[in-house]
């Protein structure tokens, strides 16, 4: 089979298109013919070594498809089912083989591109919004890259609950997604001369003086500055990616100072660890999406071969909504 292999540690360039033995499924696994994988932050965290793996693998660990084999001790699938998931390495394949926990079955009315780009983002969205910090109605939240896969998702979930979202992007194309997806307010950063100093204001002036509640902010060193300075008394930063690179060690009196703050670095592996809360959360984003409910945006898709492309668009912020490989 054709599978993406990061060779070494390093930029797109790293990822080579290759001919791997086709894998074999466990006895407690099935085996998948992919019909999208999806293209998350994670994966270039993986394979710039930002987080520690081996090399070679294979890239990915998001997809979507018809299992067509199966191990004898798996119970509750059959060849045919269709199947998405999260967290299983190797997903940068024309074949996976799928551990039975963590394989979602995708419902009637979903189709599988769809619930390629659903798993890992969906899931994030929901535990940001429904257990790291549960939003409710009067909740004003700061949400950084808002047209992103997360982003989208995310704005939606929040005014759901009755949230007030403040969206950043970096384009007018981008703002009316976020707008389209229930942002309130949409604050176009590349706007700003100074990050640090004017978003704050202006997050200020959108809430009386007061600040936010909570900041979702997947983008990191570039934004982290702005968002603890965006937080009213005893807010909350949620610190989920760092598209721009790692926030470095933090004086922790800092939170103090501005007001008795909370930091945390959530990852959705720690929101997932029975399968009855995987079950949950899959079920929350996965029964609105076939209702029409939530809106799964796929912004681009890419061809197998072409995964370096997809991570210099995904790494350049050139891309809305979920980006997918079509092998």
């Amino acid at each position: 089979m054709r599978a993406v292999v990061a060779a070494r540690a390093g930029g797109p360039e790293v990822l080579e298109p290759t001919d791997v033995p086709d894998p074999e499924p466990g006895a407690d696994e099935v085996l998948v013919r992919v019909a999208a994988a999806g293209v998350n932050f994670i994966d270039t965290y993986r394979r710039t070594g930002t987080y520690p793996m081996p090399y070679p693998h294979v890239v990915g660990s998001e997809g979507a498809g018809e299992v067509v084999a199966v191990g004898p001790d798996v119970t509750t699938l059959a060849p045919g089912d269709h199947v998405a998931w999260a967290d299983v390495p190797g997903s940068y394949a024309e074949l996976v083989a799928v551990p039975e926990r963590s394989a979602l079955v995708v419902p009637p009315g979903l189709d599988d591109r769809t619930a390629a780009g659903l798993p890992l983002q969906g899931m994030t969205a929901h535990y940001l919004s429904a257990s790291t910090f549960p939003l409710g109605r009067g909740h004003d939240v700061l949400l950084h890259a808002a047209a992103g896969g997360v982003g989208l998702l995310l704005t939606q979930l929040a005014a759901a609950r009755g949230a007030r979202v403040i969206a950043t992007v970096g384009s007018a194309e981008k703002e009316a997604l976020a707008r389209a997806a229930g942002a309130a307010d949409v604050i176009r950063y590349r706007e700003l001369s100074d990050l640090t100093a004017e978003l704050p204001a202006l997050v200020r002036d959108l809430t009386g003086g007061r600040g936010v509640h909570v900041v979702y902010d997947s983008v990191g060193k570039d934004t982290f500055d702005a968002s603890l300075a965006s937080l009213r008394t005893r807010g909350t930063l949620v610190l989920f990616g760092g598209s721009s690179g790692q926030v470095p060690p933090v004086d922790l009196q800092r939170l103090n100072a501005a007001g008795s703050l909370f930091v945390t670095r959530p990852t959705l592996a720690h929101h997932t660890l029975t399968a009855d809360e995987r079950a949950w959360r899959w079920r929350e984003v996965a029964e609105p999406a076939v209702a029409g409910a939530l809106d799964v945006r796929v912004g681009a898709t890419f061809p197998l071969a072409d995964a370096a492309e997809a991570h210099r668009a995904l790494e350049g912020r050139a891309t809305t909504g979920k980006v997918l490989l079509l092998p």
